[in-house]
């Protein structure tokens, strides 16, 4: 079973119904698109929730799909994962990851003069980010200390936590990108982006293959 994050300690990066989202509707391969995020999140070293060495990988918390007319499918999927804040065994960051898939088929296209077979189809993704104050463990474990516990919180550890926070947001705005860098989506970035490491398989209509 996936570890269950304690609302009491964690703080969130986003509203409860309002996660960060992207949405793609046109003809890309869901398998790449799958495989080049998990790559991306290994490299930043996120990890399932249930990898205590290093060697696990059990991402999905859930997995669902249903087939309707014609082959189309519909699918959820859920991926939880966490790592430790850099240099800190005091604070642990997690991302909360939600698939949506509609009318996903299988489809082909003509690149570069080759016929691919891939999939057509809408995803919606929503993240979300936490932070989980682990030291508020110890304060827990005495009855005097927790009763000073809000106070360190909110007094001596506020601009640590307001730095991860922000630290955390950045990497959620790097991943948010480099989703929308594999769909070709438009971005707004205030730097210039180099090539990435994980080429798009994705082929909106409106765009031209060179």
């Amino acid at each position: 079973m996936p570890k269950i994050k304690d609302p009491k300690r964690m703080i969130s990066l986003f509203p409860e119904f309002s996660p960060m989202r992207v949405k793609y509707k046109d003809i890309f391969d869901m398998k790449a698109f799958y495989e080049a995020l998990h790559e991306w999140l290994q490299e930043y070293g996120w990890k399932d929730y249930e990898d205590q060495v290093g060697a696990g990988d059990h991402w999905e918390s859930f997995y669902g799909e249903r087939i309707g007319q014609g082959g189309a499918r519909e699918i959820w999927i859920r991926w939880r994962v966490h790592k430790k804040a850099p240099e800190s065994d005091h604070l642990t960051y997690y991302l909360d990851i939600d698939f949506h898939c509609i009318a996903l088929m299988s489809t082909e296209v003509v690149v570069k003069g080759r016929k691919i077979k891939t999939n057509k189809g809408e995803v919606e993704m929503g993240i979300r980010a936490f932070i989980e104050k682990n030291y508020e463990s110890k304060f827990d474990e005495n009855k005097f200390l927790s009763q000073v516990k809000e106070i360190f919180t909110n007094r001596i550890y506020k601009k640590n936590l307001e730095q991860r926070k922000k630290e955390l947001y950045q990497e959620v705005y790097a991943f948010n990108n480099f989703i929308k860098q594999w769909f070709k989506l438009k971005r707004y970035l205030p730097y210039e982006e180099i090539k990435g490491f994980f080429p798009s398989q994705a082929w909106p209509s409106h765009l031209k293959e060179g």
